[in-house]
């Protein structure tokens, strides 16, 4: 997954310079519907209940990679009652790992709360480069050599894994928020062998679920990954939130969990279709 979803929520080690793999990774292109929930909340962190839905697109041209996410969540809380909080962001970003588009609009409760649009590009792999934001106001801020853009990272992730690494850090600049690009430190654990999906046992009787666990786009070796997101220039060694997802060979995630600290977002897959790729 390319842009991971805890970053449409808003604000609600060592730098390594690296160029994009020579895709190792043989990615399908999908659309995929996600279910979310409340997967746990402390005692005092005032949070109830969570539900909603996201939907991803991953698609391709001959040129680069196309992201389309929309996503609905509402939180409950203990003594404010409810907030509703949805996304937009649409995103290209080039092949060769140089050049970046986004898109991005936000609501809470049915209100404009952000939105950013702006482009980004390097000087060259491994190098340094600048992000242009039009909105929430012109602003030009400089990437420093090493940053990578969101899909180049899914593909670093995916080539480290098949390489049997378990550590990997990297500097992603995603445009979510007018700031520089964010460390994002992933562990990554063994492979688990094609087929072997993390959703719940199939009941023989429910034909949507058996055909999703039966889908050719989850017949991949896949991992599990936990990945801790630092703020730009963070100093601490205690991250934003963390994402721990299952991330198949293809780019697909088979699941997700979006840990804030006091509660825990889980997305639940529903249904996945493939999409075409280009005839170049």
């Amino acid at each position: 997954m390319s842009q991971w979803f805890g970053r449409a929520f808003g604000p609600f080690l060592a730098v390594l310079v690296v160029t994009v793999p020579a895709v190792g990774a043989d990615i399908d292109p999908h659309r995929a519907l996600y279910s979310l929930s409340l997967g746990n909340s402390k005692s005092g962190s005032g949070v109830l209940g969570a539900s909603g839905a996201m939907y991803y697109e991953w698609g391709e041209t001959c040129d680069g990679w196309t992201v389309e996410q929309r996503f609905r969540l509402r939180i409950v809380y203990a003594e404010s009652g409810s907030s509703d909080l949805s996304s937009t962001l649409v995103t290209w970003e080039s092949k060769d790992g140089l050049r970046y588009r986004f898109n991005e609009r936000r609501l809470r409760n049915g209100e404009a709360d952000e939105e950013l649009h702006g482009e980004a590009h390097l000087d060259g792999p491994g190098k340094g480069g600048v992000a242009e934001f039009t909105k929430p106001q012109s602003t030009t801020i400089k990437l420093a050599p090493g940053v990578i853009f969101p899909t180049a990272h899914t593909l670093v992730l995916i080539d480290r894994a098949q390489a049997g690494d378990q550590f990997v850090v990297r500097q992603v600049f995603d445009g979510s928020t007018v700031d520089n690009a964010s460390q994002i430190s992933a562990v990554i654990g063994p492979a688990f062998k094609t087929g072997a999906i993390s959703n719940d046992p199939v009941d023989a009787g429910d034909k949507a679920a058996a055909d999703l666990a039966h889908s050719p786009l989850l017949q991949h070796p896949s991992w599990d990954m936990r990945l801790a997101f630092f703020a730009p220039d963070s100093v601490t060694e205690t991250p934003d939130y963390e994402l721990g997802m299952r991330l198949l060979s293809n780019g697909v995630s088979e699941s997700m969990d979006l840990d804030y600290g006091d509660y825990v977002v889980k997305a639940h897959l529903d249904e996945i279709e493939p999409l075409g790729k280009p005839s170049c």
